[in-house]
């Protein structure tokens, strides 16, 4: 089944999609109450908007043998797990706007696990349990950034870097689908995540023994192999078998010394 979050009139509504209609449910659909009001909508006529508004989301770095192949990196023995900001989400049809232009930035085809129930200290036995479904995230990163930090918050934080949606999937299986990603129309991603280092079940077991999770927090589960380089005018297609399609484009931003001199100038 399909979930989706979507705006109409300016208000936030949340339903379940079944091809290109809508069925209106009467909340949020993460409590677990929510029921079908009997309203519905054509999907071309509402926007969709990020599946979940997450309060943490956990990424998990080098977790594809063939990436952490290309990146030069070993294999970890545990799942590699950091933080970025919420803010950076946006949703499919949004642009991702690249604020540092001479920096690499590059596109990280992931596979998104949504959080249903308050998580700690789970058991990979009983992992899928706590989970809602599963999203698409594009884990956009700032190459420059990361290598000079040393870490990935900065690099993997700004403002539109975490392309999210556009529905949440209840019935796949998470650690068997096809994952693609497509730059103006050429492959540059194509895998399984049967190529996991570490599965769904095991991420959540190790994340939830350091935090808690709760309804609509999110894990992202790493990329394959093939990522590569954003420009502006770009058209990035991310696909995962059984969930569907989430699409951005790419737009040149300005820095923030950028942002403060125009508005010096405009003072003046």
């Amino acid at each position: 089944m399909k979930y989706v979050r979507f705006a109409k009139n300016e208000e936030t509504l949340f339903g379940i999609l079944e091809g290109e209609t809508i069925k209106q449910l009467d909340g949020d659909f993460l409590t677990g109450h929510a029921e079908l009001t009997g309203d519905v909508y054509s999907l071309s006529d509402v926007k969709l908007l990020a599946p979940v508004n997450p309060v943490q989301v956990v990424a998990i770095g080098l977790n594809y043998a063939l990436h952490a192949e290309e990146k030069g990196k070993g294999i970890p023995d545990e799942p590699m797990m950091f933080m970025v900001s919420p803010t950076s989400i946006i949703a499919d049809g949004e642009d991702i706007v690249l604020p540092n232009l001479e920096h690499l930035t590059e596109f990280e085809a992931e596979l998104a696990i949504v959080m249903g129930k308050q998580a700690k200290d789970v058991k990979k036995e009983e992992a899928l349990e706590y989970v809602f479904g599963y999203t698409l995230c594009n884990d956009v990163s700032d190459r420059n950034l990361q290598k000079k930090d040393g870490q990935f918050t900065r690099a993997k934080s700004y403002p539109t870097f975490k392309p999210l949606g556009p529905v949440i999937e209840t019935e796949i299986d998470p650690n068997n689908v096809a994952i693609r990603l497509t730059v103006n129309g050429e492959i540059k991603q194509d895998s399984n995540t049967n190529d996991l280092i570490h599965n769904v079940e095991s991420m959540i077991e190790s994340v939830t023994e350091v935090m808690t999770l709760n309804p609509g927090d999110i894990i992202i589960t790493g990329t394959p192999s093939g990522v590569g380089p954003l420009t502006p005018g770009d058209e990035v297609v991310l696909e995962i078998e059984g969930i569907g399609k989430l699409t951005n484009g790419v737009v040149a931003g300005r820095k923030a010394s950028d942002r403060t001199e125009a508005a010096t100038n405009s003072a003046k």
